[in-house]
């Protein structure tokens, strides 16, 4: 039974995915009218940060409406002194005992509610970003229009990397348009993304961060949605990401959001579910069966990887495969799940170059499977394992790639 569930889960998606594959008419635009508190959240980044800060100064909104200010969280390098060589306020915090993000960030919150001016809406952004120069005006149009989380669309900085690097670029470009956009289509609540999100001065002050799992941006996610509080989408603002060029950094990563989903859908699966029952809200209880798609990975892995060993043990196999008893619908449900990234790569117009990376990206989705039964016995890891970021790229050369 359980087995089936995970099933219809996993197929749900793909069901959702078809409200993607078309883009609505833009919402109202609006002159710049809010005001911007922008933190970046560094850890020992010196190598990346100045690029970040470079970017910042010149994006297309006008300069008196956004301040800038770097989260220099338990840094053993030069990441503040850089920063304040820019021009750029950084806030020291040395805390060992609280490490990651979360931490930071909820820290950070409370330094800045201190300062004389006060800001509309805050923006956070990870020191590997760079950010499209018209971010903001879409931040405030969203603003303007009655958002109050609103997340960015998240590209990758480094997709020729590796083939690692390309695998994350063509499942955010999947991402992108056939989970959030078709989410947005479909009036449901969109994902945080942990980098190029907006939020609203007056909600955080109001019910705070409060996450400071492994995955504080699902975590925020899911107290929003339990609020009624739905994030948006925002297509067209785009925050490019740095993706690690190995597959062991990518696995470490991966890991450490594994670890930290599993320890979310624990806390949020059946008070979202029970909501989302109660008040009839569809938003409500999809993002519940978000929270329990990590289970899903598990569970449909686990009982996939059975029924091979089975067959390859000498014998008639003793167990069967609800594959057998429908094999041209779950033969065309498989198709479909396969077919939707070099769908998403074509509406998204990722580059020609790109597409030899599809080869190798059975390897990279493949490995979630084990990834994933691992984060389950090591779920209680709450270290943070952070990413190192050495790759200097800078904003024109990530648009001229892009062209």
């Amino acid at each position: 039974m359980l087995f089936a569930v995970c099933v219809k889960v996993q197929h749900t998606q793909t069901f959702i995915a078809f409200f993607g594959l078309i883009r609505k008419k833009k919402c109202a635009s609006h002159d710049p009218q809010k005001s911007f508190a922008i933190l970046v959240a560094a850890h020992n980044e010196e190598q990346v940060i100045g690029a970040l800060l470079e970017n910042l100064k010149t994006l297309d909104y006008p300069k008196e409406l956004y301040d800038v200010f770097v989260i220099a969280d338990n840094c053993s390098d030069n990441t503040a002194q850089i920063s304040n060589r820019h021009g750029v306020r950084a806030f020291e915090r040395h805390d060992l005992s609280k490490r990651g993000k979360g931490f930071g960030i909820e820290w950070m919150l409370r330094e800045l509610w201190k300062l004389s001016r006060s800001y509309d809406a805050v923006v956070m952004f990870d020191a590997d970003n760079l950010v499209a120069q018209d971010y903001l005006i879409h931040m405030n149009n969203d603003l303007c229009n009655g958002s109050r989380v609103i997340q960015a669309y998240l590209d990758t900085k480094n997709p020729h990397d590796s083939w690692i690097t390309s695998a994350y670029a063509v499942s955010y470009w999947y991402c992108n348009r056939l989970w959030q956009l078709a989410r947005t289509n479909l009036g449901l609540a969109n994902y945080l993304g942990g980098t190029g999100m907006c939020f609203e001065s007056k909600l955080l002050k109001e019910i705070g961060l409060g996450a400071t799992s492994l995955v504080e941006d699902l975590e925020f996610t899911m107290r929003c949605v339990k609020r009624g509080i739905y994030p948006t989408f925002n297509y067209d603002a785009r925050v490019y990401d740095e993706k690690p060029l190995t597959f062991r950094a990518s696995w470490n990563q991966r890991l450490r959001w594994m670890q930290g989903h599993f320890d979310v859908a624990r806390r949020y699966f059946f008070p979202l579910l029970w909501q989302g029952l109660k008040e009839r809200s569809w938003a409500k209880l999809d993002t519940a069966l978000y929270a329990l798609n990590v289970y899903t990975v598990l569970i449909t892995g686990s009982v996939t990887a059975i029924l091979y060993v089975d067959m390859l043990l000498p014998g008639t196999p003793s167990l069967t495969s609800i594959y057998l008893h429908i094999p041209l619908v779950m033969l065309a449900l498989g198709f479909l799940s396969v077919i939707q990234f070099p769908i998403a790569m074509i509406l998204e117009k990722a580059p020609l170059r790109i597409v030899k990376s599809l080869i190798s990206l059975p390897i990279y989705l493949i490995s979630w499977y084990p990834l994933t039964f691992y984060a389950f016995f090591t779920q209680n890891n709450k270290q943070w394992s952070h990413t190192q970021h050495t790759r200097v790229i800078r904003i024109d050369e990530v648009q001229k790639q892009a062209s």
